[in-house]
């Protein structure tokens, strides 16, 4: 989804709260009464929302001050520009979830409330068992400006049954054979496609837009979208023009993934395999198909992990920020946190062993919270973030565009994608 002309959306959304936010702002609720809080979420999922509203009604018997917590789901697939309209539109939540890609806009705009006084006076907080590396990337001048609320690394589910009817090994079986690899992973997903008529791998949220998932596949290349300064693009790398070479072939060729315009679910038992994360399995019913979820394939670099991160911040600019601050401190305390590692893997570093995580999550294994999650968390890289995020992803989403026919010439698509990022990426 675009802005209109606004192709720097979120810049240019969080440019003029920042701008209200030198104004004033803050916690009103004094003068007005007991709060109304609004937090804008992602997930609009049934099980999701029912544990945050049971944290919220029992956070509201002991703050009258707060009258009303209501979750705002918005869309996936344009949530932060959905989100941005809202801010520059003057509807700015009192709350919101981040995500990873536009974590830096956010934190360095200034229109999110400096956290850390607020968590570190709540009694019981135990902030210094937040593991400092998830803290990284929502951090500014020494200042923590969103909770690191989900370190989540991406996983393969499997569909057991379709698999094993396409005669195919299992994952699982491969992995015992020390085979699991993007080679054999591709091979499968390919062979089950063309025996069962289902997709064989679906790489959740790509459907040919959400271009930054494909990190979990070129990762394993050891291909990156730019250097770690930020400041050179990747995308016309050898390693890139190997790994992309190796998914165009995978989808044209292969046929292992659905190809442009072919949507396959999964959880619906439409496909073999999917690469996502834990947040998901809620999303598996009970007397469904079989199932296992196993770390992502190793590539020509060998193994690795892939994690997506998402922060919730205050808005500077809300009339009930120090009210909103509150009770982010109760949603992320340690009791709580626990509640919610069911879906969202927690930064803290106490509750990461398979013992605490499974007492939330019994649909999975302790070997697959060891090996996905745990191992995962403590290995993996973060989805490719940028400041000026929402210009840059555009400029890459156009640029790829062409890589998705048949018939692409991939490293020449690749070097179109530097040639119109590079220019951003010097800024």
């Amino acid at each position: 989804m675009r802005l209109g002309k606004g192709v720097r959306g979120v810049a240019a959304a969080l440019a003029g709260v920042l701008a209200l936010s030198a104004c004033g702002g803050g916690d009103e609720a004094g003068d007005k009464g007991p709060a109304s809080l609004r937090m804008t979420v992602w997930s609009a999922n049934e099980a999701h929302l029912k544990l945050f509203n049971e944290i919220a009604d029992e956070y509201r018997k002991t703050h009258p001050e707060v009258a009303a917590i209501t979750f705002d789901p918005l869309p996936f697939e344009n949530y932060t520009t959905t989100l941005t309209t809202q801010i520059a539109g003057g509807n700015a939540p009192d709350l919101a979830w981040v995500f990873e890609n536009s974590a830096p806009d956010f934190v360095s705009s200034g229109a999110l409330l400096p956290l850390d006084d607020t968590l570190r006076k709540t009694d019981g907080y135990q902030y210094d068992d937040i593991s400092p590396a998830t803290l990284k990337l929502w951090q500014n001048d020494g200042k923590l400006y969103a909770y690191p609320f989900s370190t989540s690394p991406f996983g393969v589910f499997v569909n057991t049954d379709l698999i094993k009817k396409a005669g195919q090994k299992t994952p699982a079986e491969l992995i015992a054979a020390g085979q699991w690899n993007w080679d054999s992973a591709l091979s499968v997903a390919g062979a089950t496609a063309g025996a069962t008529g289902k997709a064989g791998l679906v790489i959740r949220d790509f459907d040919y837009k959400g271009w930054d998932n494909l990190s979990t596949f070129w990762t394993g290349w050891g291909a990156q979208a730019w250097s770690e300064d930020g400041k050179s693009c990747g995308f016309a790398a050898p390693e890139m023009v190997e790994a992309m070479t190796t998914l165009h072939k995978a989808i044209f060729t292969g046929k292992a993934l659905p190809g442009p315009g072919t949507t396959a679910d999964f959880f619906a038992g439409d496909a073999a395999m999917t690469v996502t994360q834990i947040s998901r399995a809620s999303l598996l019913k009970p007397d469904g198909f079989g199932w296992d979820l196993v770390p992502l394939p190793a590539g020509p670099k060998g193994s690795y992990s892939v994690i997506g991160q998402a922060g919730i911040g205050v808005m500077k600019k809300s009339k009930n920020a120090d009210a909103a601050a509150g009770f982010l401190a109760f949603l992320t305390n340690p009791t709580n946190s626990a509640k919610l590692a069911q879906f969202f893997p927690p930064p803290r570093q106490s509750q990461l062993t398979a013992e605490t995580l499974g007492k939330t999550n019994p649909m999975l294994k302790p070997e697959q919270l060891q090996k996905v999650v745990i191992d995962g968390i403590t290995n993996g890289v973060v989805k490719p973030s940028h400041a000026g995020q929402a210009e840059l992803s555009q400029q890459v989403r156009a640029g790829l565009d062409p890589l998705w026919k048949a018939d692409a010439d991939v490293k020449a698509v690749l070097d179109g994608v530097c040639t119109k990022i590079q220019p951003l990426l010097a800024k």
